[in-house]
């Protein structure tokens, strides 16, 4: 999708317009950015944990925007303006849920919510700031998706 195209679409899915009110109700300072973003600055509630997280086309952020931008902080936007193409592929917040679920099945399967995660990976897990993690067997991913961590001592009481 083109980059013009996707700001309007996540406005019209609504998407951007959540991203907007959980900013203002966050006390975030919002700026426009590169690529059709609009960044809040200040996001300070506990989640979700990221340093930056994409609702539409908002990107919520921990801290503020340096003045000299990194190359690091570059990617990064990067990243989240990927994701602001994935909302507008899942017609907005259906995306969500979606999420969700991959974070989920990744965390099962890896011990990490971003390392399997189809919307991760497709933004560029690297330039989101995360590594990869390599699977694990399903016998261990079992006892994480009945909501029961493995431990050593339950694993030989078995």
């Amino acid at each position: 999708m083109r980059r013009r195209l996707v700001p309007f679409l996540n406005w019209v899915n609504l998407s951007t317009p959540v991203g907007l009110v959980v900013a203002r109700l966050s006390g975030c300072r919002v700026s426009a950015g590169p690529h059709g973003l609009l960044l809040a600055e200040g996001y300070r509630r506990k989640l979700p944990k990221a340093r930056a997280f994409t609702l539409g086309s908002v990107v919520l952020l921990r801290g503020s925007v340096p003045h000299q931008a990194s190359a690091g902080f570059a990617r990064m936007l990067e990243h989240e303006a990927r994701h602001t193409h994935q909302y507008a592929a899942c017609l907005g917040l259906p995306f969500l849920p979606a999420y969700a679920l991959a974070a989920g099945y990744s965390l099962a399967r890896t011990g990490d919510p971003a390392s399997r995660n189809a919307f991760e990976r497709g933004a560029g897990l690297a330039d989101g700031g995360y590594t990869e993690r390599p699977l694990r067997p399903l016998s261990a991913a079992l006892p994480v998706l009945r909501g029961r961590k493995t431990t050593v001592s339950a694993r030989r009481r078995r």
